[in-house]
């Protein structure tokens, strides 16, 4: 292949470096108005009374919306969502009333006028008692909210789903292992830190077309949860990402977009903008669900786990449109990438009044996967092996069969578990010339599937320029991860043009075609698949004209680097250029007309799994295997962990960018040293504690450790050129296998993130029998 494999230079490259790519924060028009919202102060109130007579006589106030303003819910998996707080306030930060005004600054003034009256009610902030009988119920109205058929809320309770996974006997199981082990383990909430904080901007014209502009992976989703909150059909609602400033799952549904609708639907014709603050981002965007999670697990002398019992609790805050689905996801991914005959998996999505849990990059895999792999370790040294062994003992192999007994027909979980033993050399022992530290070794393996409806649909178009240039059509939203570059990858490979010669346009409802979402590691599969799809449409244009142009049956040609030529006289040919807007016939007529391609993708026969037990035989289209390793270096007198190397080794199917995709790597292993180390909101009944970068910890260029980045490359058959998604599953082992290296270092486990100078200290003084 030419373009497929090689390092294509970004296609956005120029305009990031050079600034000159324009975000939704960047546009500025003579009609544009400022918002700024009033939030709540309380984690659960009830709303007395909103007076904003004051607000709306100041000077340059053109706008003040509340709750009434957006009568409906909406939300994408569950409809549970209010814009503005309507009856109660849910979470500390929720937004209550927004103000739209000529300046930020008059915006913000008229906030201090607002008098809103409430009446404070008992908050839950843990999931664990939020599933408690006595707790206070946050949605009393849950049953009666629209829901898809695949999410099982229970009715009285803050329990917004309930996932059940049964494979097999698992009592039977624990009866006959000759070890039953049972570990609880703990992760908290994080934030996704998109260097661009969330921002929209709306506009409503006088015929009730309503545009909206919004920093969003995914405009149609978003298009379809405003169409439903402001009661529009869809051909009234346009939704336009020029750039994403990042997302990791953040952007991934709607946030404030229906704050400044309401507010450009009191001020017809103008644009009404709001961008995030930093604090902002931190508790009114998105969050990644806290979790806690008890394993039981039996075991045989052998090595094999024969049973394994899970209970996972998701704190899913104040709302869980989306959290419901990380729920799913990590129900049937619920015992790892290994094969264990009898499973039995509890998971719940529950609401406490802590910010809103949604999306984050894993997709709950990072999370499960914590406990998943500490458990594996525990259970191993219990029976005498080491972490490698077991995880080779176990781990799926083709022939085998996953948690939902679906045939496991490809996996090289095992051929990765070897590359990222070997490159993190996991047998040698290190002992440190220092004797104030340690130095120790770990190993964690991890899969994920692009966690998405079975029927979840991908559409492109390419359209071919009179000059033998293209321009090329999707909805797949490049946000950091350089999927546009791969798209035009894809295209250039199936047209034999080159990448230069092929723009990208993406994100925009009313021109570029329907995009489920930017999310699940999806893009360059799906939106791939569509784009070959859509080439080679294009492609049988071209050689059905040139069949006619050449006199020469179109099996016997061929497109190659800007023409369409003859496989076995490669002189005669007709360049893409000459056909591109139809074939001219010698009497000045013409035929076929302008070429334009069009392709779809659906993943084929993917089909929903059994609502009681969880079981199905394709419930998903791919898993991606993997394995990490990690060495680290603590300091014994103050508890510091420095990653001192990451070796990282997945199954890829095919690399398309080999640049783009080691980027990827990078960043994935970047964002686990974060969440294993420093990464927490410290939230104190729904109060962030951490609500800026002062406070919250992210690693730095200072932070970053050697990386030993390796793939394999057995294609996946339904891929485009056999590529599956990455972006993800690379994070996922990152966290567990610096677990796995603390334990090798010091002997102590411990059983939540971030391990932190003072976790790991007094984890070492206890060790010692002392106390910190």
């Amino acid at each position: 292949m030419k373009y497929v494999g090689t390092s294509v230079k970004r296609v956005d490259g120029i305009k990031k470096a050079t600034g000159s790519l324009k975000y939704v924060d960047d546009m500025n028009t003579s009609k544009l108005l400022h918002a700024a919202v009033l939030r709540s102060p309380y984690a659960h109130a009830k709303i007395v009374s909103i007076d904003t007579s004051e607000a709306e006589k100041l000077q340059g106030v053109k706008a003040v919306a509340t709750g009434d303003d957006v009568k409906k819910k909406s939300g994408l998996y569950l409809e549970d969502k209010n814009f503005l707080a309507k009856d109660t306030v849910k979470f500390i930060g929720e937004a209550v009333v927004a103000v739209a005004a000529k300046t930020r600054e008059i915006a913000e003034e008229a906030l201090e006028l607002i008098k809103v009256e409430y009446e404070e009610l008992p908050g839950v902030f843990n999931g664990l008692e939020a599933m408690k009988e006595d707790a206070p119920i946050i949605h009393p109205d849950l049953m009666e909210y629209k829901c898809a058929p695949v999410f099982f809320p229970k009715a009285g309770t803050n329990i917004s789903n309930h996932y059940k996974l049964r494979k097999g006997d698992v009592e039977k199981g624990f009866e006959e292992a000759d070890h039953v082990v049972e570990n609880t383990f703990y992760v908290p909430h994080v934030q996704h830190c998109p260097i661009e904080p969330h921002t929209a901007m709306a506009q409503e014209d006088p015929d009730g077309q309503l545009t909206v502009w919004s920093s969003s992976q995914s405009p149609y989703a978003v298009r379809g949860a405003l169409a439903v909150a402001f009661d529009k059909p869809l051909n009234k609602v346009r939704v336009i990402s020029p750039a994403v400033g990042g997302g990791f799952g953040a952007k991934a549904g709607t946030t404030l977009e229906g704050v400044v609708i309401a507010l450009a639907q009191k001020c017809v014709g103008s644009q009404v903008k709001l961008t995030y603050s930093r604090e902002e981002e931190m508790t009114c965007s998105f969050v990644r669900q806290g979790l806690n999670l008890k394993i039981k697990t039996g075991i045989n002398n052998d090595g094999n786990i024969v049973a394994v019992k899970n209970e996972f609790v998701w704190d899913g805050g104040a709302y869980t449109e989306y959290g419901v689905n990380i729920a799913k996801a990590s129900g049937y991914a619920s015992t790892g990438p290994y094969d264990i005959p009898n499973v039995w998996t509890d998971s719940y999505c529950v609401y406490t009044n802590n910010p809103v849990g949604g999306p984050y990059r894993g997709f709950g895999m990072c999370e499960i996967h914590f406990g998943i792999e500490q458990n594996l370790d525990i259970l191993a040294e219990k029976i005498g092996i080491t972490g490698k062994q077991i995880r080779e003992i176990n781990c799926h192999k083709v022939g085998g069969r996953t948690a939902t007994n679906a045939p496991i027909d490809q996996a090289n979980m095992f051929d990765c578990i070897q590359q990222a033993a070997e490159g993190i050399e996991y047998d040698r022992k290190r002992v440190s010339d220092d004797p104030t530290k340690a130095i120790g070794v770990g190993l964690a393996c991890g899969f994920k599937a692009p966690s998405m409806p079975a029927n979840a649909q991908s559409a492109s178009i390419i359209k071919l320029n009179e000059d033998g240039t293209a321009a090329l059509l999707v909805s797949g939203q490049d946000i950091g991860q350089g999927s546009d570059t791969v798209m035009v990858q894809i295209a250039s490979e199936v047209l034999s043009i080159d990448p230069s010669k092929i723009s990208i346009r993406t994100g925009d409802t009313e021109h570029t075609p329907y995009e489920w979402q930017t999310v699940a590691s999806r893009i360059t599969y799906c939106n791939g698949r569509s784009v070959m799809a859509a080439c080679d449409d294009a492609k049988e244009q071209l050689l059905e004209m040139a069949q006619i142009k050449l006199g020469i049956y179109k099996r016997d040609l061929e497109l190659r680097d800007g023409y369409v030529v003859s496989k076995i006289y490669p002189d005669r040919k007709v360049s893409i250029a000459d056909l591109a807007l139809g074939l001219n016939m010698p009497d000045g007529s013409g035929l076929f007309g302008p070429v334009i391609g069009r392709g779809t993708f659906i993943p084929p026969n993917i089909r929903d799994a059994d609502k009681k037990t969880g079981l199905g035989e394709k419930p998903v289209t791919f898993w991606t295997y993997g394995a990490n390793g990690a060495e680290i270096e603590v300091d014994k007198e103050t508890g510091h962990v420095k990653v001192t190397k990451m070796v990282s080794c997945f199954d890829v199917g095919r690399v398309i960018n080999p640049q783009l995709i080691e980027g990827q790597f990078e960043g994935a292993l970047v964002q686990a040293l974060g969440t294993a180390l420093w990464e927490d909101m410290l939230l104190e009944d729904g109060v962030c504690k951490a609500p800026n970068f002062v406070d919250y910890k992210i690693p730095t260029s200072d932070d970053i450790p050697e990386m030993d980045l390796r793939f394999i490359e057995d294609p996946e058959e339904t891929g485009p050129f056999g590529a599956r998604g990455v972006a993800e599953p690379a994070m996922v082992p990152g966290a567990p296998a610096i677990a796995s290296a603390l334990y090798d270092a010091l002997g102590v486990r411990i059983d939540r993130m971030p391990f932190t100078p003072e976790r790991v200290l007094r984890a070492i003084k206890e060790k010692e029998g002392q106390t910190l």
